[in-house]
């Protein structure tokens, strides 16, 4: 008799039923695309951020990092304080080694052309292939750590080009218009350990104190400066999750921490757990975060989260609002069949079980349908926004369940209250 009930409800109402279910529907589809982008957004942010360069710097020890960021950046001091070239796979061999996204080795000194003028000089790694001590390879450099610089002429130097000789440059814009410079030109640089003839490969425009540089392979600005195997400086680019107070406590003093604290944070991708592993496998070396843009990154994703969650909300609000609206009209169009049903001695609580149980059917079959719905929407956005797809996480099935199941009962409560109200009497005398 129950499911007759039903099913005659069904017959009878179908178009109400069915706006109900595309209500449930539109409502599970955005929450599902909003949580499963939001639960994935992180990585992607990460991903798109690091194409603005690196956002950890790793110098000697006995260099003060202060000085470093605020001195060195513009073209270098000599500190006489090298790290060593020989240990620059030892980065990808970190706990979080798969979180390092790219890298790159510096090393400056100044150079003087035949006129007697000076410049500096810049050695690091373009593309450069490097075999890892896990027995894997990777290529890194700042061809893919500098991605936003601009080549106005000739093209980036490829290390792995057949042909490369060594003896390439990449010459700054403003340093390029002052001496007359352009791309394929020959240029003889007087280093304080040696000379050389670069040819010039390209112009760059960096934006930046790099446009008054001259940028050439690391070996040969070591064989210029007498500075074989070591560097200055190295820069990384690695992704990372935001700090909390537990990161921001380990990054004055990991000695501070407890066993779990440590552990924990050792085993997240904090910027300072990631420094501290660096450091621990560069022999000297401070890592620290370049704040600018490890800051940036936080309050981005945090920004980017709360968006995903607000939206998520509102749909639900909004699905919420629709179900008690189309319920309640629901209710009132059958309000005969109800006071009859009390008047032959239904209880107020089988007619209510009658009306829950047809909109939670109804809810189901929208939420199943809203969920693959949902799960394209996720993909959109991924494409969209990030070039990529959204990996859709099984657990977000039962989150999403329950939400529609609280968003479908709360819709439903007030036309269960007017239900309830509904005397026989009045109702069947039309009233």
């Amino acid at each position: 008799m129950f499911l007759r009930m039903i099913k005659g409800a069904f017959a009878r109402q179908w178009k109400k039923m069915l706006i109900i279910a595309l209500t449930i529907m539109l409502g599970t589809s955005l929450a599902t695309a909003m949580i499963n982008v939001m639960l994935d957004v992180g990585d992607k942010v990460n991903q798109e951020l690091k194409t603005y360069g690196a956002n950890i710097t790793v110098l000697p020890k006995s260099v003060s990092v202060m000085s470093d960021l605020y001195e060195m950046e513009g073209g270098g001091t000599d500190t006489g304080s090298y790290l060593l070239e020989s240990e620059l796979g030892n980065i990808k061999t970190i706990f979080w080694a798969f979180n390092i996204v790219d890298f790159a080795p510096f090393i400056d000194t100044q150079i003087t052309f035949d006129d007697g003028e000076s410049a500096p000089i810049v050695g690091t790694w373009f593309n450069h292939h490097l075999d890892l001590p896990t027995g894997e390879s990777l290529d890194a450099g700042i061809r893919t750590l500098r991605t936003w610089w601009d080549v106005e002429e000739g093209s980036w130097i490829d290390e792995q080009e057949e042909g490369v000789t060594g003896k390439e440059a990449m010459v700054g814009r403003v340093l390029a218009e002052q001496r007359g410079i352009s791309a394929g030109d020959v240029i003889h640089v007087k280093g304080p350990h040696g000379e050389a003839d670069l040819t010039v490969h390209g112009i760059i425009d960096a934006g930046g104190d790099e446009d008054e540089q001259i940028f050439a392979p690391l070996d040969l600005v070591q064989e210029l400066s007498d500075t074989d195997g070591y560097m200055t400086k190295i820069e990384v680019s690695a992704l990372t999750t935001p700090d909390n107070e537990l990161a921001e406590k380990a990054a004055k003093d990991p000695s501070s921490l407890t066993i779990a604290q440590y552990e924990l944070w050792y085993c997240t991708a904090y910027v300072s757990s990631i420094c501290y592993q660096i450091q621990e496998a560069i022999t000297d070396s401070v890592a620290a975060p370049v704040r600018q843009v490890a800051d940036s990154e936080g309050a981005i994703l945090e920004k980017t989260e709360l968006l995903m969650v607000l939206i998520t909300i509102l749909s639900l609000i909004g699905s919420a609002l629709g179900i008690t609206n189309l319920v309640t009209a629901s209710v009132m169009e059958r309000s005969s069949e109800i006071g009859l049903f009390k008047a032959v001695g239904a209880k107020d609580s089988a007619i209510s079980g009658l009306v829950l149980s047809e909109i939670l059917i109804t809810g189901i079959v929208g939420a199943v349908a809203g969920y693959f719905l949902g799960f394209g929407f996720a993909q959109i956005i991924g494409h969209t926004v990030f070039n990529s797809s959204i990996e859709m996480k099984p657990f977000v099935i039962p989150v999403v369940a329950v939400l529609m199941l609280a968003v479908t009962l709360a819709g439903s409560i007030p036309a269960i209250r007017m239900l309830l109200r509904l005397r026989p009497a009045e109702v069947l005398h039309g009233r």
